[in-house]
């Protein structure tokens, strides 16, 4: 987002989350760090990519260096596509909020992300510089999303539209995952 537009809409998408973070923040996926940047309480920002301003550069986001609840808000922004592990990393997300804690993702849907990555691809970083790799998607639509996060354990809690409702904050709430264990397996299979 190193153009005008780009920081334009940037700044659109923080305004749009930033009322929404509280406590302490984990950004998965944090590209250059805005959001930890614009937050005024304590956060850090992972990215697999060594991005400027990046706090932890980590080989892989579905395995993070933080105990279990550490954080009271985990935010995965316009980035959740550019996960090929995004199952994992969404588990490991929920493994690492605090049990009243929320997550957040930002997200536009595949055919927006194909145009919009098209027409930007000059000024698109994540073609220019990265790359688009194996399993990355172009965009991710609403009901995606949200199976996506029930999987993982989230419970959606609200979706807030910006960016002339092109875009879509989704805000979920952890809920507890049962554990199953293998007697219990075995008597609901015999069911």
């Amino acid at each position: 987002m190193k153009d005008s537009v780009g920081r334009k809409l940037l700044q659109w998408r923080l305004k749009t989350v930033l009322p929404h973070v509280r406590g302490k923040l984990l950004d998965i996926g944090c590209g250059t760090n805005e959001l930890v940047g614009s937050y005024e309480g304590e956060g850090v920002g992972v990215d697999v990519y060594p991005w400027e301003n990046v706090d932890l550069v980590v080989e892989n986001t579905a395995e993070l260096p933080f105990k279990d609840a550490s954080f009271d808000t985990v935010a995965i922004i316009a980035a959740l596509n550019h996960i090929p592990n995004r199952d994992d990393v969404l588990r490991e997300a929920h493994r690492v909020l605090r049990p009243n804690g929320r997550l957040l993702v930002t997200m536009i849907p595949p055919t927006i992300s194909r145009i919009w990555h098209t027409l930007r691809k000059p000024w698109d970083a994540d073609q220019s510089e990265r790359g688009m790799i194996e399993g990355e998607v172009y965009g991710i639509t609403p009901a995606r999303m949200r199976e996506l996060l029930k999987v993982a354990g989230f419970r959606v809690s609200h979706e807030v539209r910006f960016m002339l409702g092109l875009n879509r904050l989704t805000v979920a709430e952890p809920i507890a995952i049962a554990s199953t264990t293998p007697t219990a397996s075995i008597a609901s299979a015999s069911h």
